[in-house]
């Protein structure tokens, strides 16, 4: 067990999700709507020329980070994007070309099709120079990220970003991969005690598979059961509600990560 981990901030977006004070409202009082679309990326902090190239995994990728970050300056704080399918869209048009007659790749297209493309952006976004990874787990995505970023807070920084998101394939990708809405989140985590908290947690590595709770709402379950990046929901359910409760979510290789969550707002 560690010390107490801080979330500072939390963005979100996903089914008529429009942020994480519209989400907090819908994990409440309930009303969520699962056939309603998530909110197309804006990408504010990008320079035009940029925006115009980020593709909509990047725009959203970005719009949850900003909205998490809040007041607190970007250029200083460390990130770390994830994501389990990456640029589904974009690979599924470079599979198109390659099949094709005329076998000549966009070079915009290549420069997107790279796991670690929205986290590049998000740099140039930010003006960061802190560092900033990507990493997948398949559907312990969401997991292992925030296994990653509790990992860097025993090292010497207050504060890292964490951006888990994931879009639907095209298909044929989406026969063996079908995911029904984009979803994202990202939460600033902190170990400083003067940051300002919505909730603490202390965590534990399990080194066994634990079956996650089902959420009590049956379309907010689907979603977290189809997209690795709602995997996050459980835990953004306890904080809306303000409860002292275990979650306990998958973080890949059969392992797991038990947290303690205590509000403190």
């Amino acid at each position: 067990m560690t010390a107490d981990i801080h979330i500072i901030g939390i963005g979100l977006r996903g089914p008529g999700l429009l942020n994480w004070p519209t989400a907090r409202e819908i994990l409440l009082h309930g009303g969520f709507e699962s056939l309603r679309e998530t909110p197309p990326g804006v990408a504010r902090l990008l320079p035009p020329t940029e925006r115009r190239r980020a593709t909509t995994v990047t725009r959203l990728a970005l719009d949850v980070a900003e909205e998490a970050l809040g007041h607190y300056d970007p250029s200083k704080v460390s990130s770390l994007f994830t994501s389990s399918g990456g640029e589904v869209g974009i690979v599924h048009e470079i599979f198109n070309t390659l099949s094709g007659p005329d076998r000549r790749l966009s070079p915009t297209a290549f420069h997107n099709s790279v796991h670690n493309a929205a986290a590049g952006y998000w740099s140039i976004a930010s003006g960061c120079r802190m560092p900033t990874d990507s990493l997948c787990a398949y559907d312990d995505s969401f997991g292992s990220g925030l296994l990653e970023g509790l990992l860097r807070l025993q090292e010497p920084q207050d504060r890292i970003l964490l951006v888990a998101y994931d879009v639907p394939a095209p298909y044929p990708i989406s026969a063996h991969r079908s995911m029904t809405s984009a979803f994202a989140v990202s939460l600033l985590l902190s170990k400083d005690p003067k940051d300002q908290a919505m909730a603490s947690i202390n965590w534990r590595y399990l080194p066994n598979s634990a079956p996650a709770l089902p959420l009590k709402d049956p379309a907010l379950e689907a979603l977290r059961s189809t997209n690795p990046a709602a995997r996050a929901l459980p835990l953004l359910e306890v904080i809306a509600k303000k409860q002292a409760h275990t979650v306990v979510v998958g973080v890949g290789m059969q392992g797991s990560l038990s947290l303690e969550v205590r509000p403190c707002y």
